[in-house]
């Protein structure tokens, strides 16, 4: 009994541990809504006040060409990946000091994550952003 109390606890240990994607991943249908948010400045297919999102996992920050970036994200050594999104969704300016985008951030764990998923999913579709 001693050892499978133990192990639950090593159990649940490694789960508090793990980043809350690998526990809930996030759900593409909600983070289309929470997208809309973005729509203000962002777009999958074309550059609006901010830059366009198609192709954004695997790009560089400041990566977009002809693409007019504030020198913060310009000079930034980042690659846009789940995890480079989440920190910088969580706190915009907090992670990149000097960024032109003014967004708050989005507080929410599972919003990030669902944001993140749809992101991935939009960014990479042939018929959103076609090649």
């Amino acid at each position: 009994m001693k050892h499978r109390a133990a192990t639950a606890v090593l159990v649940l240990a490694a789960l508090v541990s793990l980043p809350a994607s690998a526990i809930a991943p996030g759900d593409p249908v909600r983070g289309e809504a929470i997208y809309a948010r973005c729509q203000a400045c962002h777009a999958l297919g074309y550059d609006r006040t901010g830059p366009k999102h198609c192709g954004l996992f695997g790009r560089r920050a400041g990566g977009v060409p002809g693409f007019r970036y504030s020198p913060a994200m310009a000079q930034a050594d980042v690659v846009w990946d789940a995890n480079t999104l989440d920190r910088f969704l969580a706190n915009p300016t907090g992670m990149m000091p000097g960024t032109a985008m003014g967004y708050a951030g989005i507080a929410d764990r599972q919003e990030r994550a669902d944001l993140i998923a749809w992101l991935r999913q939009a960014s990479a579709s042939p018929i959103e952003c076609p090649p």
